[in-house]
């Protein structure tokens, strides 16, 4: 073995340095924006189906997740193009809480006709193996989104695999850094890399992740064919957001872990989930199965959903608005979705911790609290 094979440089090394053009006297040090969807003779030819600006994006996300990746122009572009590897008229055995796109793509595919659907508890292993037997496809979200329920996914991914059951994981809330679903015996790996994987609110990006050929090759046929192909510019900024990740992810999640202890011990708020308090239901879990316990949070104030509106519009730093994992704390009571409602608490307030100082966001939240606070 010489030294060049032994060197394996550490997940936060590989974000920095992957992805990167071959260097080139005066060439640049980052893979450039390329606008372009006629090419020259090639291998590609047009860019519906392949874009040479891609290439770089795909190496890292592929590297990190431990298989080959396909970008799309969203999240749920990628989650729909798994969604087309299914077999005709599969049962399907998912989340009762996930996404409400995904549950809600899910169960239009139930409504026409074209699916069975069998909708539970994630958290609950014994639950989800008895509802596979006789499935097609598993799909599994870890944390659940919102209520950040944690899934054995070293079972169930094996579980699945050893009885060709298609098992998809959305590891959109963990990121690879949490979580490597792949190596755990998963299929097909989603993200929406809208969220930590830009990390800067700015664009609109997904990814699907494989070992399997066959996988990938239905993976770029949908997106060729669905045209759900991600814009140059998008591309060079998630790519550019992935190298701060490692930082950011250990930043935030240090935050959080503060601002849940404090918000537990708080007389306004009745409940916290985050999997890093040892009291959260899925703590002994998710310290089994995950390298962290991440940067979202939830948590319930007294007072109903009036109170948690209240809150909201007295906070100054903390930002009052949906999606997760940019730099800024973003904060929303979830049930004000119609698709939530029947799954998240009224007074539920999911948090997606950021970069700011932490004393910041705590004393926004104090104040808040304190403002709304009944007389």
């Amino acid at each position: 073995m010489t030294a060049d094979d032994a060197f394996a440089p550490r997940i936060e090394t590989r974000l920095i340095t992957g992805g990167r053009p071959a260097p080139t006297p005066d060439g640049p040090l980052n893979e450039p924006i390329t606008p372009a969807s006629a090419l020259h003779p090639g291998d590609v030819g047009y860019a519906r189906g392949e874009a040479p600006a891609w290439r770089g994006l795909e190496r890292v996300i592929g590297d990190l997740e431990g298989g080959e990746a396909v970008a799309f122009a969203s999240g749920m572009a990628a989650a729909s193009a798994a969604i087309s590897l299914f077999a005709a008229r599969p049962t399907v055995v998912a989340p009762s809480v996930c996404y409400q796109h995904i549950r809600a793509s899910l169960q239009e595919l139930r409504d026409s006709g074209r699916a069975t659907l069998r909708l539970v508890d994630v958290t609950d292993t014994d639950a989800v193996i008895a509802a596979c037997e006789g499935a097609d496809v598993l799909w599994l979200e870890s944390p659940t989104n919102p209520l950040l329920g944690i899934a054995d996914l070293p079972a169930l991914c094996g579980w699945a695999r050893e009885r060709d059951v298609l098992c998809v994981v959305d590891n959109t809330l963990a990121t690879p850094l949490g979580q490597r679903p792949l190596a755990l015996g998963a299929h097909v790996v989603v993200h929406s890399a809208t969220k930590a994987m830009g990390g800067h609110s700015d664009l609109l990006l997904g990814a699907a992740v494989t070992r399997e050929p066959e996988l990938l090759d239905g993976l770029r046929h949908a997106r060729s064919h669905g045209g759900a192909t991600p814009g140059a510019l998008e591309v060079f900024l998630c790519l550019r957001g992935l190298r701060t990740l490692a930082l950011r992810y250990a930043r935030a999640q240090e935050s959080a872990g503060v601002l849940a202890q404090r918000l537990s011990a708080h007389p306004e708020v009745s409940e916290v989930r985050y999997p890093g308090l040892p009291d959260d239901p899925g703590h002994a879990r998710a310290s089994e199965v995950m390298d962290g316990p991440g940067f979202m949070l939830t948590f319930s104030v007294t007072g109903g959903a009036a109170r948690a509106d209240a809150l909201l519009e007295r906070l100054r730093v903390l930002t009052h608005a949906t999606s997760l994992g940019g730099v800024e704390t973003l904060i929303e009571r979830r049930a004000r979705y119609p698709a939530e409602r029947d799954v998240v608490p009224e007074n539920l307030l999911r948090v997606s911790v950021g970069c700011e100082h932490v004393e910041d966001l705590w004393d926004d939240l104090a104040q808040a609290l304190a403002a709304t606070a009944a007389s």
